[in-house]
């Protein structure tokens, strides 16, 4: 989907570290290579790595001309604001980027191809404009299909929002893929869509449909596959997202379910700063509720946790990941940090095939 070498440009004005610009932060992991510079006028000089600590000596620039003199061509909105909305101050950077022609890629929950503005200028400059949360045309229904599959199904779940459970799909994926199984990883986000290249954005999707989306999505990656790694979204104890994660969770179907945390948070992130604060669930709780909750379609196991233990440092992440086994009895890791070879491990057990160790 994001074409060539070095021709993206991720738009995260105002936010680009490693908490706020999410799709930037994804893009810049698992897709460095097209991406030419990121826009972020406030660190403009910087490097990826110094703010967001991945993406190596990719360039931050103050503007879009300041892109286009590194290479790029395609503009992709690399931060996804509560709401979906477009901020005010991006606009003029889309319009300058829409009447050089690029291509724009955004996971706002607005269609930026519906914007009387955007639109009419894209269509005079000959850009394209794509919405990856815009819902398919064709929406099923699920019945639990899914559930049916020889294809072992494996969806991470998670204590609360934007706690890694995409990059713990992903690193998985890319384990078992190398160790001579055949993966298919399922994007459900526009993060995890624009690095995949194909998927569905699940919570754009009307109520009624979600599980039958998702669910349409696994049939088709178990075709030619042996493991599916479905990304998980939101979380059962979220107030404001658990109707997403139940219909991923009853159209995907699991046969394996991968609990992810973030280790430092200790309270779920909901809306305003006069909220009532909402404190995270334990590990047993957690997977006590997903369990209970797979099993009214497909009954799944928690076969491993995936930690996020950002602002530890090694021994103390080391101790988490040691903590959170002891506490579950299953195995655990922080997949970016210590590698996801006993998610595998534990995966391919539970699927009941053999293949290479962990090295």
């Amino acid at each position: 989907m994001l074409g060539g070498t070095r021709c993206v440009a991720l738009l995260a004005e105002g936010h680009f570290d490693a908490t706020d610009a999410k799709t930037a932060v994804g893009v810049l992991r698992y897709r460095p290579e097209a991406v030419a510079a990121v826009i972020d006028s406030t660190r403009a000089g910087r490097t990826a790595r110094d703010c967001a600590g991945v993406g190596g000596d990719v360039p931050v620039v103050a503007d879009v001309a300041a892109a286009a003199a590194l290479g790029a061509n395609a503009l992709v909105i690399g931060i996804a604001p509560q709401g979906g909305g477009l901020p005010p101050a991006w606009r003029p950077l889309l319009r300058d980027a829409i009447a050089r022609g690029w291509t724009i890629y955004s996971g706002l929950h607005v269609f930026l191809g519906d914007d009387p503005e955007l639109g009419a200028l894209a269509a005079a400059s000959g850009a394209a404009i794509h919405d990856v949360r815009r819902p398919p045309a064709a929406l099923p229904i699920a019945a639990a299909r899914a559930a049916r599959l020889d294809a072992a199904v494996v969806l991470t779940v998670g204590s609360d929002c934007n706690v890694g459970k995409m990059t713990a799909a992903l690193e998985l994926e890319r384990e078992l893929t190398r160790r001579g199984v055949r993966a298919a990883f399922v994007a459900t986000g526009q993060t995890g869509i624009f690095i995949a290249g194909e998927g569905v954005a699940v919570d754009a999707i009307p109520a009624d449909f979600v599980a039958g989306a998702i669910e349409a999505r696994v049939l088709a990656a178990a075709r030619d596959t042996e493991v599916v790694v479905v990304e998980g979204q939101g979380s059962l104890f979220h107030p404001g997202y658990s109707g997403v994660t139940l219909g991923l969770l009853h159209g995907a179907a699991p046969s394996a379910l991968v609990l992810c945390h973030q280790v430092a948070r200790t309270q779920m992130r909901v809306g305003g700063e006069h909220d009532p604060a909402i404190p995270i669930a334990s590990l047993a709780a957690l997977r006590a509720a997903y369990e209970a909750a797979a099993a009214w379609v497909r009954p799944a196991r928690v076969i491993g946790v995936a930690l996020h233990t950002g602002g530890l440092d090694e021994p103390a992440a080391r101790a988490a990941v040691a903590a959170a086994a002891a506490e579950l009895g299953v195995p655990a890791t922080d997949p970016v940090r210590f590698g996801a070879g006993p998610l595998a491990d534990a995966v391919l057990a539970r699927a009941g095939r053999t293949h290479a160790p962990h090295a």
